[in-house]
């Protein structure tokens, strides 16, 4: 990708509640002397972002540039003008394309924080084969969803593998079980309820994708039963109908590191079967309540995008995942851990994955619509490190 665009990096959606703590964490990690800039479809509040940043001392303050998903030609100019474009504009299904149309057709790296199967499966059937030509990475879901569990399948690859002393050769499993304290984003709550309400256009999405899928990648990969048991560490495991099972499946096909018959997990860690009992009921309620429009309506209008809460409370917020894992006779269990899920780690995540492409050598890994451990591999876990998300092997036995 030439170096003659004017931005490095060019954040669109900055006005928002999580785009504006991206904007922060940009300003305030980003390499002295980068040019980037924030867009937006409002002059004003644009200003006012940078006005925030200013009064906060940031020093590396941005452009701004005016665009809007209903503007074609504007996304145009966006995506040619930056190396790499991040998003924040959701519901993803309903404004992400146009976008990610421009960054394919400019060669321009994308990264956004959707956590909606369907758009995920249009984009791979849409665009991967276009991305991979033009050589930019679509990186889809680089927020909480779903970082911590791609990023941790594949540091807990590599505890097996030192375990192991060898590369994997057998059937790996992973369970990965979540813990988190802390609220959704409103952009979150709006993706998830507007997901439920699409099981059709999900499952057709998903067909049409998976053409491409095993033309591009004919490793397998497997998921582990969907059923609530009993959690090795206490309490129960629940089922979780999130996108991170999807992203980390897809990255095991790509890299040949997660061995030849790779299985995955991904449940809610609960402490008591009667709270079991109501994560399965309300999870149940929500995707039956999605489908009916009134009711569907109605919970959207319970959170609404760019709400977020205080810093307080975002400072007392927390998330833990825990991946137990068995391969050729051995057991490891690695954990990663962090902030507030929804809002700060979720910007931090964004922005360290725009900085890793326009700021690290030899990025991305792979061109097309990938994953964030596709595109970026063992550097995604080095600047979440670096970036105090914590990333421990907790124990290693002969497996049961």
């Amino acid at each position: 990708m030439t170096d003659t665009r004017p931005f490095a990096i060019i954040l669109f959606g900055a006005s928002g509640f999580t785009g504006g703590l991206c904007a922060r964490y940009l300003a305030d990690h980003l390499p002295a002397g980068t040019a980037w800039a924030i867009a937006g479809r409002n002059t004003q509040k644009l200003d006012a972002v940078c006005q925030q940043l200013r009064d906060a001392g940031c020093t590396r303050l941005p452009q701004t540039l005016v665009a809007d998903v209903n503007d074609l030609d504007s996304l145009d100019k966006l995506a040619a003008a930056g190396r790499v474009v991040l998003t924040t504009v959701g519901p993803y299904v309903h404004y992400g394309e146009p976008l990610v149309s421009a960054c394919v057709r400019h060669g321009t790296h994308y990264c956004d924080l959707t956590g909606e199967p369907e758009f995920m499966y249009n984009m791979i059937d849409r665009y991967h084969a276009e991305a991979e030509k033009n050589g930019c990475a679509i990186i889809n879901c680089c927020g909480f969803d779903s970082i911590p569990h791609d990023a941790g399948a594949l540091f807990t690859v590599r505890a097996m593998e030192a375990a192991l002393g060898a590369p994997i050769q057998g059937r790996l499993e992973i369970e990965a079980a979540v813990s988190a304290s802390g609220t959704f984003s409103g952009g979150t709550w709006q993706s998830a309820i507007t997901a439920f309400g699409r099981p059709k256009e999900n499952r057709d999405a998903a067909q049409r994708a998976r053409r491409v899928l095993n033309h591009a990648y004919p490793r397998r990969a497997h998921g582990l039963p969907q059923r609530p048991h009993r959690n090795p560490d206490g309490g129960w495991l629940c089922p979780m109908p999130t996108i991170d099972p999807l992203v980390v499946l897809r990255s095991a096909r790509a890299l040949p590191d997660y061995g030849p018959d790779f299985h995955y997990g991904h449940f809610a860690a609960v402490r008591s079967l009667p709270k079991l009992i109501g994560g399965v009921s309300g999870i149940g309620a929500l995707v039956l309540g999605a489908q009916v429009p009134p009711l569907r309506r109605r919970l959207l209008a319970m959170h609404a995008s760019g709400e977020g809460p205080s810093e307080a409370k975002r400072d007392r917020s927390w998330f833990r995942v825990r991946f137990r894992a068995q391969c050729q006779g051995q057991e490891v269990v690695c954990q990663v851990s962090g902030g507030d899920p929804g809002y700060s780690e979720t910007a931090k995540m964004l922005a360290e994955t725009g900085m890793a492409l326009a700021c690290d050598t030899g990025m991305p890994r792979r061109c097309g619509v990938v994953t964030p451990v596709m595109a970026l591999e063992d550097r995604l876990l080095e600047r979440l490190q670096a970036a105090e998300m914590v990333f421990e092997r907790l124990g290693q036995a002969a497996a049961q």
